[in-house]
Order: C-alpha cells, then structure tokens, then sequence
C-alpha cells in the first residue's frame, strides 16, 4: 500500500511528521491482536446496538427529530449559546470562550492555578484531548489524573484512545492486566499482588486505585454531551459513576464543551436521551445522566467555569454540506460498522476522532493541508453502513466526496491532472469519444493488468476491466434494426 490515493495531492513526507492514513493502516493490518480484538469488539457492541434499537418502533422518527433539531440549532447557533451564556451566568457559572486550542489550553491552566491545586481529575472528555489539555496542563506542572476506566488503562500504558466509545478497545483483558500490575504504583496505588485479568478483579483495581483521587481532589475537568441552552444545564452521560464523583466531589469543575454542543430546550434533550444510549452502548438509558446548572451553596462544587471550544467548528459551519458533522452525538455507531475501522483500528487515523466520524470532522477542524489530514476522507470504501446507522443521519459518504473534492482541488500528479484534463475533453466531445472507444477495442490485446506511476495505487488491489472489442454504440447502429 502507498502513501498516497489516487486523487490526492502529492505531498513531500517532509511537509509532516505524521505518516498518511494509507501507511499507518499498512502497517495495523499485519497487527493480528490487533484485529482480533476489534472484531471481537465491534461485532459484540454493534450486534447489541441492533437488538436495543429494534425494540422501539418509532426509531426513524426519533432519528428524524435529532436530525432536525441539531440543524435547528446549527442554524441558529449564535443565538443559543448567546442564551446558554447568559442561563449559566445566572446560575452563578462562569462562561469563558476559546478561539482555538491553545486559547483554551491557558485559560484551564489560569484557572487551576488560580486555586492553588496542582492536581486535577477528568470526566472522559474528547473535546479536552482535541486540544491536548493533558499535556498542556503537565507543562505547566499540572498532572491530570483520568478517572474513566479505559481513559485510564490509555494514560497508564502511554497509550492514544483508538475508540470514540471505548477508547482501549484496542487492549486485550492480558494487556490490561500487564499495564495495572506495571504502571498503577507510578500514578498512586498499586495494583493488589496477584491481580488476574478477571474483569471483576480489574475493575476493583481501577476502582480502589481511583478513590483516592476522587477523595482528595479538589478541582475536576470534564467535558459534556449536550448543554441546555434555555436554563445553562450540562449534561454527562456515563456508565462507571467516575463523571458523578469528579461532578461533585472537587470544589472547581471546568467544562470545556465544543460550542456545537447546545440543545435548545430539555423537550430537545429528551429526544437525544433516548438515541445516544442505544446507539453507543446499546442500553436503554445510561446508569448515570449527570446534569448540573450553575452552582448551589453547600451541593457540589463552589465554582464552576464552562469554556465554550470553537477549534475549527465556525468553519465547518460555513460548509453547507460538511456542516452536518457537527450533529454528531459521538455514539461511535458508525465505528462500529465501519469493515476499514475494523481492519485499521483508530490509531491509523493519526486523531482523537477515529472512524468514519472522524474521516469527515477532523478535515473540516484541522484543514486538509497535512499528509495525514488530506489523506483521512480516503480512509472509506463508500459503502453507507455508517449513515444506515448514525442516530442523528449524518450522511457521511457525502460528506467525505465533498472533501475528496475539496482535496482533489488542491492538485494531485501532473500526470493525474493531465489524464482528468484528457478525459474531460473527450467526453465533453462525442466523436472523440466514439473514436477513443473504437480504438481501445482494437488495442485492447496490449493493455497492462495495472496502471503505471500514480495509478498503481488503484490497481495494487484492483483488475483494470476487460474492454468489449466492440463499443456499445457500434453495437447498437448495427443492430437496432
């Protein structure tokens, strides 16, 4: 496999770091732990998901309305987060907006150091690992502890999320039992001697190693799945109790939440309480649906601050078609489905957005100036299976055409440029291409099996097809008679 599709723009290496899509998949495929243990996940996950959502008859409708409510509100974003700012000021929060990763990054640092703490706990937050909150907190001599038991098998193993959902599906029960035994003493309590890989022994490891976190903290960092824009709340979804405990315990929570985030009403949040469990974990509710507005006066935390990310997401509002990424719920369903996930596995996708999901939301957060970045709408066979099960229809195989397009724009080989040009001008000319049909029959004993130069790429996995000696249209004059 090369490092370029045909169609893309033919990139130095140099210009980054970062290996393409198509070379790090390369190299995960020939991975076969690997591969096991994502088909045994994803076939388990979305085989439950099937049997959760055919229990409601009104699935489509309920799929419709999330769909038009997120349009709704992307419509009209400025007007909701204007609201939801003006609902949490009230509630005695305070709303800070970041431009972009960095501007987040320094005001989280500002405010823990504000308190004095030197330590926080985190909610699963993908919005915080988008602008690496982590290590940007280390650097200033902040260590961020994550409570979420597979964020935390990632983080003790030095590891990157690989699942939306699950983000150490790429971890085998034996692997997470090496990482425990190895790594829990270095961040705390260690793991009890003779740990097994028990899931039952595992998780009292992860649960007596974290308490202790949870007891002494005293500010949190999370992220949310939705926010209410008419009373300021923020919503948590999760199935652990990690979120409850990081929620209440400290005397700071910061929030950092994609602006994209807002809900209009709880009649909304209602709707997406019923699509995102069945479609993530496949459960009919979640354990746990943590919801806070504000602050209050002797219940959980004293002060609470809501950074509000754009990051890109204003100018993936602007794309009339590549807008409908920001519906996204992150359920993970289309990982689920996806034969090049199950294959690649979500470190190949070089993002905290692996997938399907992330082919189309990392490009349009990030450009499509990198390797690794115009390389990701390309990380797709096309073949549907994420919009047939995405609960807010985000129709992605349109999306990542678009992208190709605008990927495409940006200029491939010469010699791919040269051929479009050639093609565009003999279909644009029908005798021409009467005159191309009749030739390539007659030649078709000399044609190669695989293109040369750029277009390797296409036949390394494909046949090129077999010309008729004889074009259609002769076929037809001679014939219609």
């Amino acid at each position: 496999m090369t490092g370029t599709f045909l169609g893309m723009p033919a990139f130095r290496q140099a210009a980054s770091p970062q290996a393409t899509f198509p070379q790090a998949a390369a190299a995960a495929v020939r991975d076969e732990r690997l591969r096991a243990n994502l088909r045994h996940a994803t076939h388990t996950i979305r085989d439950k998901r099937a049997r959760a959502v055919a229990e409601l008859d009104d699935w489509a409708e309920l799929r419709a309305a999330g769909k038009a409510i997120k349009d709704h509100t992307l419509r009209h974003l400025d007007r909701y987060l204007v609201q939801l700012e003006e609902a949490v000021t009230a509630a005695g929060g305070i709303v800070h907006w970041a431009a972009d990763a960095e501007e987040a990054n320094r005001i989280v640092a500002d405010l823990v150091r504000a308190t004095g703490e030197t330590e926080v706990v985190k909610v699963k937050s993908m919005a915080t690992q988008e602008i690496g909150l982590n290590e940007a907190l280390a650097a200033e001599g902040i260590t961020a502890y994550e409570t979420d038991l597979a964020e935390l098998i990632v983080q003790l193993g030095e590891d990157r999320p690989s699942h939306i959902l699950v983000p150490a599906i790429h971890r085998n029960r034996a692997e997470i039992r090496e990482i425990f035994a190895e790594r829990m003493a270095a961040w705390g309590r260690p793991a009890p001697e003779g740990l097994t890989d028990s899931p039952a022994e595992l998780a009292e490891a992860a649960r007596l190693h974290l308490r202790e976190k949870f007891l002494r903290a005293r500010v949190a960092v999370s992220g949310a799945n939705f926010m209410v824009a008419e009373t300021g709340t923020l919503v948590v979804v999760e199935s652990e109790g990690n979120g409850r405990m990081c929620l209440t315990l400290p005397r700071t929570l910061i929030s950092v939440v994609g602006i994209e985030k807002v809900v209009p009403t709880w009649q909304d949040l209602e709707v997406f309480l019923q699509l995102l469990p069945r479609s993530s974990t496949a459960e009919r509710m979640n354990p746990y649906t943590s919801l806070w507005t504000g602050t209050t006066e002797g219940d959980g935390p004293s002060a609470f601050h809501l950074v509000l990310l754009d990051n890109g997401r204003t100018a993936a509002l602007a794309d009339q078609v590549g807008r409908q990424a920001l519906r996204c719920i992150r359920c993970s369903a289309c990982l689920n489905v996806c034969p090049v996930y199950e294959r690649a596995g979500g470190h190949a996708y070089g993002s905290v957005y692996p997938g399907p999901i992330g082919a189309i939301l990392t490009p349009q957060l990030r450009g499509t100036t990198s390797p690794l970045d115009a390389s990701l709408p390309y990380a797709s066979s096309l073949c549907g299976a994420c919009y047939q099960v995405c609960p807010v229809a985000i129709d992605i195989p349109e999306v990542l055409v678009h992208l190709r397009e605008r990927v495409a724009e940006q200029g491939g080989h010469p010699l791919e440029r040269a051929a479009i040009a050639a093609a565009g001008y003999v279909l644009d000319h029908p005798a021409a291409l009467a005159a191309a049909e009749r030739l390539a029959g007659r030649t078709r004993a000399l044609h190669p099996r695989r293109l040369p130069g750029p277009g390797r790429a296409w036949t390394d996995t494909r046949d090129l097809p077999e010309l008729p000696a004889e074009p259609f249209r002769d076929w037809w004059r001679r014939n219609r008679s």
